[in-house]
């Protein structure tokens, strides 16, 4: 299974995800159409995976007046927090799970990123949620030294 996610990068809130069994393109569209219908970001950031440098990927960010960003070429730390969220969901959910088809992955992880947004709090938030930064006034969005 492949999973892809679309993650607010300062809230680590993860906007629209989409799990297939294969790498075709439809899955990471369907995964970008769902984001863009929530928030249109300035600027998407991702790794060079042929499905991120395709034509189709691409021009319906270009479209929507999104910049694009990619990681470079074997750096894996451009990308640090989609990174740490893999390796969230691998540790805390997959790696604990046996899953048995398709459908029981895709419900299992229905229901852990949603944990994840709403109820794990992160550190490097404050201790709150993704959710609960996410969803703030931009006002709001002053941290304390």
């Amino acid at each position: 299974m492949y999973l892809v996610a679309i993650l607010d990068w300062f809230s680590r809130y993860v906007v629209s995800w989409e799990l297939d069994q294969t790498l075709e393109m439809g899955f990471v569209m369907q995964a970008v159409e769902c984001a863009l219908h929530k928030a249109k970001p300035d600027i998407c950031n991702s790794d060079q995976g042929s499905q991120f440098t395709s034509p189709q990927y691409t021009q319906r960010l270009l479209a929507e007046g999104v910049r694009i960003s990619m990681d470079g070429r074997g750096r894996a730390m451009d990308n640090i927090f989609t990174e740490r969220l893999w390796r969230t969901v691998k540790y805390e959910e997959v790696y604990l799970q046996e899953y048995t088809s398709p459908r029981q992955a895709r419900n299992s992880l229905t229901g852990y990123l949603d944990f994840y947004n709403y109820k794990r709090p992160h550190q490097s938030l404050g201790y709150q949620t993704p959710a609960q930064i996410y969803f703030q006034p931009q006002a709001a969005w002053e941290w304390s030294e």
